[in-house]
């Protein structure tokens, strides 16, 4: 099993700044892929940002030179950074954990961006 705490959400003003933490029960070198989805009301849930196990990352488009994902390897965390963020990033944003073919889901944090 593969739980998964975030942390970091809230409110933001646009063009600022948030990191989003996502802590993992079990070493993050024993995943596939981890990564971050977002999903705001009425939508579907999206993919922003995803790193494989080999550091490859890759990046929804609409956020792609704002986002960051990277990882902390030695305390099993995986962040989002997010940077000039824009009203259109409102959403609940999730981690996920990939293994084998089985998916593991954060508990959701939402993010709010608004003056």
């Amino acid at each position: 099993q593969v739980h998964l705490v975030e942390s970091g959400g809230g409110l933001v003003q646009p063009g600022g700044s948030l990191r989003l933490s996502c802590a993992s029960s079990v070493n993050i070198l024993d995943l596939d892929s981890m990564g971050w989805y977002r999903q705001a009301p009425g939508k579907q849930r999206d993919l922003v940002a995803k790193i494989t196990l080999g550091g490859i990352t890759s990046y929804a488009d609409s956020v792609k030179g704002r986002f960051t994902i990277y990882r902390d390897n030695l305390s099993n965390e995986v962040y989002l950074q997010m940077m000039d963020v824009k009203p259109e990033d409102t959403a609940v944003y999730y981690c996920n954990a990939k293994i084998f073919r089985h998916d593991y889901w954060g508990q959701g944090t939402q993010v709010t961006v608004s003056s």
